[in-house]
């Protein structure tokens, strides 16, 4: 699965992305749109749900995979107010970890939107993801943003306790 947005994102027009999917073969389909900025996404450990960061709409996804690979029942997985997530991974207890680049942290949710814990970060968080096995932790990636542009590179990777091991792919 990938996603693309056809918004000329951060300026600019909103225009509503998509989702396609790219076949061993090369074949591409197009298998969901009229996403808000669909930025992480995020497959079930069982394979059976795609979730999908929609940064413009402030909320999680979710569409049931086919065998084929099609999308289908798209719903709101979990409402983000005042957030815009941004990259994404799933658990072992079935929760998502959304990062929010504008409030610099990155926050772990179930599905309805239930806040499960929240980790801070000096600088917006792009992109979570979890180790799996036994001590698990939460590799957070982020850079200075809001501000004057910094003169030298900004980007860093942290790592956070974590209360279960990654899951489902990425």
């Amino acid at each position: 699965m990938s996603t693309a947005s056809v918004s000329t994102f951060p300026g600019g027009e909103f225009a509503p992305g998509l989702v396609v999917l790219v076949t061993p073969e090369g074949d591409v389909e197009q298998v969901a749109d009229d996403l808000a900025f669909p930025n992480g996404t995020a497959i079930s450990p069982d394979g059976a749900a795609l979730v999908v960061a929609e940064s413009y709409a402030s909320r999680l996804t979710a569409y049931d995979i086919g065998s084929d690979g099609v999308l289908s029942n798209r719903h709101v997985w979990a409402e983000t107010p005042d957030d815009h997530p941004d990259g994404i991974c799933m658990d072992a207890e079935g929760a998502v970890w959304y990062a929010d680049v504008g409030n610099q942290r990155c926050v772990r949710v179930h599905e309805g939107g239930e806040v499960l814990a929240t980790v801070g970060f000096d600088r917006g968080a792009f992109a979570c993801v979890l180790s799996r096995g036994r001590d698990p932790r939460l590799f957070v990636v982020g850079q200075a943003w809001g501000g004057p542009e910094p003169s030298q590179p900004s980007g860093r990777m942290v790592a956070f306790p974590a209360p279960a091991p990654g899951a489902g792919r990425p």
